[in-house]
């Protein structure tokens, strides 16, 4: 029983400082970075926004451009059925509500492309950053000797001192100087 108690006490002995070993941890050595501001300060950044801002309004003038004659014909169709007064449309008009039917879903598949490609842009435009700012982020670290690095955000206060959003800026505009503004193309599922 003594033995047991001994080699119990000296298990407890061994493995205390190594637990305490393993608890000990450097200081944290915080710095901030305003991410909206070097998403939107960067000079690829502005180019590409302002790029997809003329996407946007393409898209928007193409939109209003497959509505408007659809509408048009919609009024005209609608016309002819009132002046039938309850009848039922002949061949000729059967055949013009179809095809309208047919304009009108064509028209809503082509917006949602339009509004797919679009959305994939945007998602490529953000990947292209992430993709720069990952190293830029260890960088600046290991130049400031921060261990952590937060989101300016995501903070309640902090100091100048800590900020590092015009180093991660400069490195940005360094190392991204173009964006491309258009996603590859996706491979289409075969069969279709």
């Amino acid at each position: 029983m003594k033995t047991l108690l001994i080699s119990a006490a000296f298990a407890a002995a061994v493995m205390a400082p190594s637990a305490a070993s393993a608890q000990a941890l450097p200081a944290a050595v915080v710095a901030v970075v305003d991410l909206d501001r070097v998403t939107t300060e960067c000079n690829a950044c502005k180019t590409a926004q302002a790029a997809l801002r003329t996407q946007i309004a393409d898209e928007e003038t193409r939109e209003k451009a497959l509505g408007a004659p659809l509408q048009t014909e919609q009024q005209s169709i609608q016309a002819a059925i009132d002046a039938l007064k309850g009848k039922d449309p002949d061949a000729a008009l059967q055949a013009r509500i179809k095809a309208f039917q047919t304009k009108g879903q064509q028209a809503q598949e082509e917006a949602g492309r339009g509004r797919q490609q679009l959305q994939a842009n945007q998602q490529y435009i953000q990947k292209q950053i992430a993709d720069k700012l990952g190293p830029i982020y260890q960088q600046v670290m290991q130049r400031r000797g921060a261990n952590v690095l937060v989101e300016v955000g995501s903070t309640l206060a902090t100091s100048q001192t800590i900020d590092v959003t015009n180093d991660v800026l400069a490195a940005l505009n360094g190392s991204l100087p173009t964006i491309v503004t258009t996603a590859p193309a996706q491979p289409t599922p075969q069969g279709r």
